[in-house]
């Protein structure tokens, strides 16, 4: 399994931005597709972004979308998730997760099940 570590939270106001770093070990991280996830107080986690191995495709949920870019460096073992235009309700604990390059064609693309490796989470804070 690949172990990820998340990086660049913090407290913004609303219409600024933050770009967030996952950062994750081992040699085969070009094989994992990659995902951020996001869990706000009392909310269930939920989906944001996902990446295919490569980099060519992106997914992103309705509420993100034209907002959020994930991007991958595969050189660098990192993933990243630019959030502009952040709002209020953008506050949550994002988290990466990293799964098989290859998606079941039952599981669609914005669920969890197709990860196994979680990182701890970071905290992003939108004040209105």
């Amino acid at each position: 399994q690949v172990q990820l570590v998340e990086s660049g939270g913090g407290l913004v106001q609303a219409g600024e931005s933050l770009r967030l770093s996952c950062a994750a070990s081992g040699r085969t991280f070009s094989s994992y597709a990659m995902g951020w996830f996001r869990q706000a107080p009392g909310k269930e986690r939920e989906f944001v972004a996902r990446i295919s191995s490569s980099g060519a495709s992106t997914y992103y949920a309705d509420s993100v979308k034209g907002r959020f870019t994930i991007s991958r460096d595969n050189a660098k073992n990192t993933v990243y998730l630019q959030m502009n235009s952040l709002k209020p309700e953008d506050t949550a604990v994002y988290y990466c997760a990293a799964g098989p390059a290859s998606r079941p064609p039952l599981i669609n693309y914005w669920s969890s099940q197709l990860y196994g490796s979680w990182g701890p989470g970071t905290q992003v804070t939108v004040s209105s």
